[in-house]
Order: C-alpha cells, then structure tokens, then sequence
C-alpha cells in the first residue's frame, strides 16, 4: 500500500525583508508626524509668548499653573511660577489671578499652597481678587474650565519656556484671547531641562489630541465667574 506523504506548510519568516521595511516606513512615518506636530505647536504659539515683562499686554486674567508642593511648600518650579504671576498682578498685567492645579486628594492641594503663597509675598493683591481652579489636573483641564467655570475670555498663561507652548495653543484653540509669560528656566540643571523638553516632546502629540477631540476635563461643575469675589473658591 502506497503511503502519501502530508502536506507541506511554509511558514514566512517574521522578520522577513518585507516586514522590516514596512515597520520602517511605519516608524518613520510616525516620527515625521511628531515632529510635525510639536513644530507645528512651536511655530503657532510662537507670536503670542513673551519674555519680556514689560512687553506684555494687558489681559483681564493671569493665570498661574500649577506643579508639585510639599505640604504648603512650593517647589522650585512653581514658585518660580507664582513669582511671575504676583509681578504681572503687580505691574497691572492682569486684573484677576486665577492659580490652577491638583486638589484631588485630602491632603495634597497645589491650589492652597499657591494662595498662601501670594498672601505672604504678595500683600498689595487684593484678596477677592485671588481665584482657585481645584480641579485644575492637566493643563488641557486648566484651559478648559477657566473657560468654561470661569469665564474667561481673555488671559495670560504663566509658565515656563519648556511648557509654555503647548499651553497658549490649547487656550487659544478652546477660543480665549491667550498670550504666554515663558518664566526663565535657565537656573534649573541641564540634566533636568533635557528631561522637561523629552517630557515635553510626547505631551504636544498628546494636547494634539485633546485639540482636535475636545475631551471635557475630569470634572466641570458650576460657574465661578472670574468677574465675582475669588474667596469664594478657597475652601
């Protein structure tokens, strides 16, 4: 009895030449649209920052981002923050202040430790001037409830060099009239700048995103018109 043999399967090779090159233009197609992305945000926001204190316009809000605390002790890079908003406030840049940031939990709030902040360094602010986003996680969040829960219409972003971009293109896409105060970076380690501008490199991709899309932030809420008595938020 004749016995037939079984068929014979090839398998194709993963790492075959046709696969290689298609990972390859996969890749760089990925990277040229990055890099486009973060020129593209660069280049937009780029006649709306300022460097100079005494070149900047006048905007009826500043608004200060937040960043880490420690307990009620501001890190370097958000003091450096506050300091800039209490100047602006105080060469009559702005007319009211609004400090953003994380409040999510009982016993870390970024927003309280800023306040403090200007109350003990910045005594000419008038105090129902002074306004707290608690909700304030992200930067797209920031931008869009100081629209929205706020009111704003027109504001001064500060932040510093590395992040100041992404910030003003987001505020201004969300249609507010937003012009950016870079805080000088300079002091800061080059090891840690490298780190911001890696950091950075990827959160532009990400605020493309949320630019096209428009995600609402995490929380949203009632009104808090900028225009009112900001002690009504700091509790």
């Amino acid at each position: 009895m004749k016995q037939t043999t079984g068929s014979k399967f090839s398998i194709k090779p993963f790492f075959s030449t046709r696969n290689i090159r298609a990972f390859f233009v996969v890749a760089g197609g990925t990277l040229l649209a990055t890099l486009i992305i973060n020129m593209g945000m660069i280049v937009a926001a780029r006649n709306f920052i300022y460097r100079d204190i005494n070149e900047i316009p006048y905007r009826s809000v500043v608004l200060v981002l937040g960043a880490s605390v420690h307990g009620t002790t501001l890190s370097p890079v958000l003091r450096d923050r506050v300091q800039a908003g209490t100047r602006l406030m105080e060469n009559g840049k702005g007319g009211k202040l609004l400090l953003s940031g994380d409040h999510g939990q009982i016993h870390y709030n970024e927003v309280d430790a800023m306040r403090l902040y200007v109350l003990a360094n910045a005594p000419a602010i008038p105090h129902e001037d002074i306004f707290l986003d608690h909700a304030g996680f992200s930067t797209w969040d920031s931008m869009y409830r100081a629209r929205d829960v706020f009111e704003v219409r027109d504001l001064i972003i500060v932040t510093q060099e590395f992040h100041i971009s992404r910030a003003v293109i987001m505020a201004r896409r969300l249609g507010m009239d937003a012009v950016g105060y870079a805080v000088n970076q300079d002091h800061f380690s080059r090891g840690t700048q490298q780190f911001w501008r890696f950091r950075e490199y990827f959160a532009r991709v990400r605020a493309f995103f949320s630019i096209v899309f428009k995600p609402p932030p995490r929380f949203l809420g009632e009104t808090i018109p900028i225009s009112g008595d900001g002690r009504v938020t700091w509790d």
